[in-house]
């Protein structure tokens, strides 16, 4: 077995087609808004907007084969792809910041702030990618590395060795990048 359909047999799951595994009627009905919003707030450009969901989910229907609902749900995977095709996207107009230009009416701008979305976005991502991850893990990554606390304060409200809950950081790291890898999330 080679290519989509080896990882679905491998994941216990059959489809011939990729519109089988993925129902891109639904999923625009259910998460197309939410998404055309997302763009708009990082874009600020009503057609890049409607460009990026329509580039979420011809990626997402070709890509219908490696979406595994015991992954990630849907609306969080559909975001991991509209934040890949954003960053894409305002890369372009980074680079040729003429065609905005040509596409922008004068007085009609959004206002944009990227920072916002994309941290809500990648909360969400994050949070799909813990629930993933042992109980000792987690709890050793949500700690240390995001709430900031020092390891031997949470070793002893852990009542474990501080090297104990460097090793659950360690691992517990390596098992998140690759829960983030499964869900198609580039870095």
């Amino acid at each position: 077995m080679t290519g989509g359909r080896g990882r679905l047999a491998a994941r216990g799951r059959r489809a011939t087609d990729p519109a089988e595994a993925f129902d891109a009627r639904a999923a625009y009905a259910a998460h197309g808004a939410e998404l055309y919003r997302f763009a708009l707030r990082q874009l600020g450009d009503d057609g890049a907007a409607q460009d990026v969901v329509q580039e979420v989910f011809l990626r997402a229907w070709r890509a219908a084969d490696s979406f595994d609902p015991q992954l990630a749900g849907l609306r969080t995977w559909l975001f991991s792809i509209a934040r890949n095709v954003v960053v894409d996207e305002a890369r372009r107009f980074a680079v040729r910041p003429w065609q905005r230009a040509l596409t922008d009416d004068a007085g009609t701008d959004v206002p944009v702030d990227a920072g916002l979305d994309e941290r809500v976005v990648d909360a969400w991502v994050v949070e799909e990618a813990l629930g993933r991850l042992g109980a000792d893990h987690r709890t050793a990554i949500v700690a240390t590395h995001l709430r900031g606390r020092p390891y031997g304060e949470v070793a002893a409200e852990l009542g474990i060795p501080v090297g104990t809950l460097r090793s659950r950081v360690f691992y517990g790291l390596k098992a998140l990048r690759l829960a983030l890898d499964e869900m198609g999330v580039e870095p």
